[in-house]
C-alpha cells in the first residue's frame, strides 16, 4: 500500500495533490527547481528535495532527478499532476522499473495515447468518429501543403505529441501554409521534444466537450458527466464549466459511452480524459484522450463530490472504483476561471513580474481557489504564468455565474498584469449568460470583451486623488514632532484663500498612459472639490488601510488600493516606479502613478516603434538579412518565453540596420531587439 508520495511537478496542482495526500493520512515530498526554493509547494509537503536549474529541462523534465529524490527520501509512489511528465511514458516505466508506484495510467496506454496521429488510428478502428484529416509519417512541408489543400481549408495544424495549444496554428490558405507549419513545428520541438505534425480539417464554431473517465485495475469503469471548455485563448482553456450547458441526457450518455470506449480501447487505468469537438447539429468527433488529471478537474468534483486524486491514489493502490456508472451524481453547476499572468490587451501576452499585492475571495462551500503562489511571489520566465484557478458552485447555471462575477471582483492582484479584468467582463456579457458557446468566442464577442471606454475614469481619477491626499497628510504627521500642531498638517490652508493644492497623477487607460492635473479645494472634514480636465466633483471619503471609501457626487463606492513598493511594479517604466499604485473596482484594475515634476526627464527609451522584447524571453529566431528592406507586419523576430513563441513584426515599411541578439540568447523585456530605419514618405 502507498505510504509516502513524491509530487512530481509544482505550483498549484502540486498544492492541490498534497492537501489530498495529508487528507488520506500519507506522507508528501516536494521536488523543486531553483526558481521554486521558496515555493508554497515547497512549504506544504512534509519534506522537499532540490532537483536541479530553473529551466524545466534541467529540473522538472529531468526524470532521473525526479526518480532519485524518490528514492532518497524512501517515497514509494509518484504523482505527476499534469503537464511536464505526466504523459511521459518512459517515465512511467522508469517509475516501475525502480520499484515506485506511478499514479497514472500503464505505460501502453500513455503510448497508444502520445502521439495524437497514432491515438486517431486506434480509435478509428474502435469505431469513434473522427475528423478528416492527415495523420501519417510524412513530413515533407510540400507533401503536407497537398494534404491540406485534399481537406479544405481552413485546416488546423497540431503537434502529434501536443497538448495545451502548444505547436498548433490554424491555416486559412495555401499561401501561409509553410511559415505556419515552420512555427508550428518550432514550437512542438520546444514543447515536447518532437516535431511530427498532423493535418486537419478546422471546424468554424465547434464547441469543446471532454469527457472524465475513470477506470480501475479490476476492469470497471465510469465516465464522470462532461465539462465545456469552449472559451480559449491561443488554444487554450480560460474557462471551463459542468455539465456543458444545453447538454441533453440522451448525447451525454452517447459521449459518455464513447469516451468509455476509447479508454477500453487502450486498457486504460486511472483518471483520464477524452476530448471531442461537438458541432451544432450534435454531432461529435474525438480530438484526443489525455492520459491524465486534467486542469479543470475541480468543476467535475464540484458536481459529483468526489476527490480525483483520492480516486487516483486508490486506484493505483489496487482498489475497486468507489461507485458504479448509475451512482454517479449531477448535483448543480460548477465554472472555473484560470487567473493568469497575461495582457488581455496584447493578445493575451504572458507577463512575468512580482505578486507585490494579493487578496483573493473568502473560500467557502461554493467558492474555491486552487493556487500555488502568496503575495511577493514571483512570476517568472521558466514555467507557465498561471496564478490559480477559481472554482464556483451553485445550484444552477445562472446561480453559479452570480458567484463566478462576484468573486472576480473580490480577486485582486498587483505587480503583473492579469486577465482578471478581462474574466469579469466576460462573466457579465449576454454572449456568456445564454451560453452560445464555441471555441470562437472571445473573437465574436472581442468588441463586448475588450470595450475601448473608460466609464468609470472619473470614479478612479477621484479616489486616487483622495488616497494622494490622504497619504500626504498622514506623511505630514508622521514626520513632524507633534503631530497635532498646525505644521503638521497638509491641507494647504491660506489666510482668506481656498484651501488648495495639487496632485498630479497619471493612469494607464485603455487607450493609453493618461496624465491628469487635479486641483483639490478642501472645504472642511474629509470634503473636497476635485478641479480636473474631467470637470469638479465633489468627493467626501476616508482611506483605511487599502480600502478606499468614497462618496462622488452624493454616490457611495468602496475601492481598494495596492501601493507597490519602489522598484517593484510590473512597468518597465521609471516614473511608475515612484509612487505606483493599483486600484481595482468592480472587477476591473487599473494602474496609475503620482507625477512629480521631474517625470520625463528620465531615459525614454521606450520610443513605441514595437520592436522591444515585450517580455523576459529567448531569441529563437531573426527571420530576416541585416540590410533587408521589409513592409509593415513582416515578421522580424521570434522570441519563446513561458512555453509558447511571439513573433516581433515590422510596425512600418523600412529597413532593418542591426540585429541586437542572436538565436538563443536571452533577453529582458523592455530590450531593443534591432535597430530599424523607417522609410520615408
Amino acid at each position: 500500500m502507498i505510504s509516502k508520495i513524491l509530487i512530481a511537478n509544482r505550483g498549484e496542482i502540486a498544492c492541490r495533490i498534497i492537501r489530498t495526500v495529508k487528507k488520506l493520512g500519507l506522507s508528501s515530498v516536494a521536488v523543486y527547481s531553483n526558481a521554486d526554493a521558496n515555493a508554497l509547494h515547497v512549504s506544504m509537503a512534509d519534506e522537499a528535495m532540490h532537483i536541479g536549474e530553473s529551466m524545466a529541462s534541467a529540473s522538472y523534465l529531468d526524470f532521473n532527478k525526479v526518480i532519485q529524490a524518490a528514492l532518497a527520501t524512501g517515497a514509494d509512489a509518484i504523482h505527476p499532476g499534469y503537464g511536464f511528465l505526466s504523459e511521459n511514458a518512459g517515465f512511467a516505466k522508469a517509475c516501475s522499473d525502480n520499484g515506485l508506484n506511478f499514479i497514472g495510467p500503464p505505460v501502453g496506454s500513455i503510448e497508444a495515447m502520445g502521439s495524437k496521429s497514432a491515438a486517431k488510428e486506434i480509435m478509428q478502428s474502435a469505431g469513434v468518429p473522427l475528423l478528416s484529416g492527415y495523420h501519417g509519417d510524412n513530413q515533407d512541408p510540400d507533401f503536407l501543403q497537398q494534404e491540406a489543400a485534399k481537406i479544405g481549408y481552413p485546416v488546423l495544424l497540431k503537434a502529434a505529441a501536443g497538448g495545451g495549444g502548444k505547436g498548433m496554428r490554424i491555416v486559412e490558405s495555401a499561401d501561409v501554409f509553410h511559415e505556419a507549419l515552420a512555427a508550428a513545428q518550432r514550437e512542438a520541438t520546444n514543447a515536447f521534444g518532437d516535431q511530427l505534425m498532423l493535418v486537419e480539417k478546422y471546424l468554424l464554431k465547434p464547441r469543446h466537450i471532454e469527457i472524465q473517465v475513470f477506470c480501475d485495475q479490476l476492469g470497471n469503469g465510469v465516465y464522470l458527466n462532461e465539462r465545456d471548455c469552449s472559451i480559449q485563448r491561443r488554444h487554450q482553456k480560460i474557462i471551463e464549466e459542468a455539465p456543458a450547458p444545453g447538454m441533453s441526457d440522451s448525447l451525454r450518455e452517447k459521449m459518455g459511452k464513447a469516451a468509455l470506449e476509447c479508454a477500453q480501447a487502450i486498457n486504460y487505468v486511472g483518471a483520464g480524459t477524452v476530448e471531442f469537438l461537438l458541432d451544432a447539429s450534435g454531432d461529435f468527433y474525438f480530438m484526443e484522450m489525455n492520459t491524465r488529471l486534467q486542469v479543470e478537474h475541480p468543476v467535475t468534483e464540484m458536481i459529483t463530490g468526489f476527490d480525483l486524486v483520492e480516486w487516483q491514489i486508490l486506484v493505483a493502490n489496487g482498489q475497486h472504483l468507489p461507485v458504479q456508472q448509475t451512482q454517479v451524481p449531477l448535483m448543480g453547476h460548477a465554472i472555473e476561471a484560470r487567473i493568469y499572468a497575461e495582457d488581455p490587451e496584447q493578445e493575451f501576452l504572458p507577463q512575468t513580474g512580482r505578486l507585490s499585492f494579493l487578496a483573493t475571495p473568502a473560500e467557502s462551500d461554493h467558492v474555491r481557489i486552487d493556487t500555488g503562489v502568496v503575495q511577493g511571489d514571483e512570476i517568472s520566465i521558466y514555467y507557465d504564468p498561471m496564478i490559480s484557478k477559481l472554482i464556483v458552485w451553485d445550484k444552477d447555471r445562472a446561480s453559479a455565474l452570480r458567484r463566478l462575477t462576484k468573486a472576480l471582483s473580490e480577486y485582486h492582484v498587483a505587480g503583473v498584469t492579469t486577465n482578471i479584468s478581462f474574466l469579469h467582463t466576460l462573466s457579465k456579457s449576454a454572449g456568456f449568460s445564454e451560453a452560445d458557446l464555441d471555441t470562437s468566442f472571445i473573437q465574436t464577442y472581442s468588441d463586448v470583451l475588450f470595450p475601448s471606454d473608460n466609464e468609470n475614469v472619473p470614479l478612479l481619477l477621484a479616489a486616487a486623488a483622495l488616497a494622494q491626499l490622504t497619504a500626504n497628510q498622514h506623511a505630514s504627521k508622521t514626520a513632524a514632532s507633534d503631530p497635532h500642531s498646525p505644521w503638521a498638517q497638509s491641507n494647504a490652508w491660506r489666510m482668506n484663500e481656498p484651501n488648495q493644492q495639487a496632485v498630479n497623477l497619471t493612469l494607464d487607460l485603455t487607450e493609453g498612459s493618461t496624465e491628469f492635473h487635479v486641483e483639490a479645494e478642501h472645504t472642511g472634514g474629509n470634503v473636497y472639490l476635485l478641479h480636473s480636465e474631467l470637470g469638479t466633483q465633489k468627493a467626501h471619503g476616508t482611506v483605511i488601510g487599502d480600502q478606499i471609501s468614497i462618496s462622488l457626487d452624493g454616490r457611495s463606492h468602496t475601492l481598494t488600493i495596492a501601493r507597490a513598493n519602489k522598484g517593484n511594479c510590473a512597468s518597465n517604466n521609471s516614473a511608475s516606479k515612484k509612487e505606483a499604485f493599483t486600484l481595482f473596482f468592480d472587477g476591473a484594475s487599473i494602474q496609475g502613478h503620482l507625477t512629480t515634476p521631474d517625470i520625463g526627464s528620465a531615459d525614454e527609451t521606450a520610443d513605441g516603434d514595437g520592436l522591444q522584447a515585450p517580455m523576459n524571453g529567448k531569441i529563437v529566431a531573426n527571420l530576416v538579412e541585416v540590410g533587408e528592406t521589409v513592409s509593415i507586419g513582416t515578421g522580424l523576430v521570434v522570441m519563446e518565453a513561458m512555453k509558447m513563441e511571439h513573433t516581433i513584426k515590422a510596425q512600418a515599411d523600412g529597413k532593418v540596420l542591426q540585429f541586437n541578439f542572436a538565436q538563443g540568447d536571452l533577453v529582458e523585456g523592455g530590450a531593443s531587439l534591432l535597430d530599424f530605419e523607417t522609410s520615408e514618405g
